[in-house]
């Protein structure tokens, strides 16, 4: 059995991966607000404002997903190697 300190340092550790993934998740959700907002103000607006702020947020849902992937993909990585200093 290991000791009590090998394990709270294995817990540590799994409990990171699992925030790791709720960023994850939370940069997919936040992606899919985005892209909503800017097809719903692309579809029912008519106004050349209302356009620039569809496409602005169209752009930046989809631009959302590969950032939280690279980002979930690092760390992961990162805890992995048993490097410290996670961004």
């Amino acid at each position: 059995m290991p000791p009590d300190s090998d394990r709270r340092d294995q817990l540590a550790v799994d409990r990171t991966l699992l925030a790791n993934e709720r960023t994850l998740l939370a940069y997919v959700r936040t992606a899919l607000a985005l892209l909503g907002a800017g097809v719903g103000l692309l579809e029912f607006v008519d106004a050349t404002a209302a356009s620039f702020a569809g496409w602005t947020c169209a752009v930046a849902g989809a631009l959302m997903v590969p950032l939280g992937l690279w980002r979930y993909l690092t760390v992961r990585a990162r805890l992995r190697d048993g490097q410290s200093g996670i961004p």
